[in-house]
């Protein structure tokens, strides 16, 4: 999967610290967005995690700051699938001011799926190019297939 913007926002003065600086609490919670928005380009979206009885749970995160984001900055972010595996996935987001186009900090997650006993997560688009309605109809075939839904 080629990078997608997954997330456009902007950083409000009660997201500084006493420096002025977007404390590390919303850099979380602009990235969880940016999850979400990813995890449903590719078809997992929250009702097919809701109506299957799966979820996914972050087993890793890894960030490193670049440049601080201020009140007023206007941030993107960008992410990219790395792999997707039988059980896990794993992403990096790139956040970035997006009025300048420098980088602020990145994201590396792994994430693990977790759900009805014996069900596997297993996407089939192995060069990105398949992807949201696809991966879920996968899903649904695969787990009708084993009694799952």
């Amino acid at each position: 999967m080629e990078s997608a913007v997954t997330y456009r926002g902007t950083v409000y003065p009660w997201h500084c610290d006493h420096v002025g600086h977007m404390n590390i609490m919303w850099y979380t919670g602009k990235f969880d967005e940016a999850n979400w928005n990813l995890l449903a380009k590719i078809g997992l979206t929250p009702s097919y995690l809701r109506e299957s009885g799966r979820g996914m749970a972050a087993v890793q995160q890894h960030v490193t700051y670049k440049r601080e984001l201020l009140a007023g900055d206007i941030v993107e972010v960008q992410s990219q699938l790395l792999e997707i595996g039988e059980k896990s996935i794993r992403f990096v987001h790139e956040m970035r001011n997006a009025e300048t186009g420098k980088d602020r900090c990145d994201l590396r997650v792994h994430r693990r799926s977790y759900g009805p006993a014996g069900a596997e997560v297993h996407c089939l688009c192995r060069d990105g190019a398949k992807g949201g309605r696809e991966t879920a109809d996968i899903f649904r075939a695969r787990d009708a297939g084993a009694g799952l839904s």
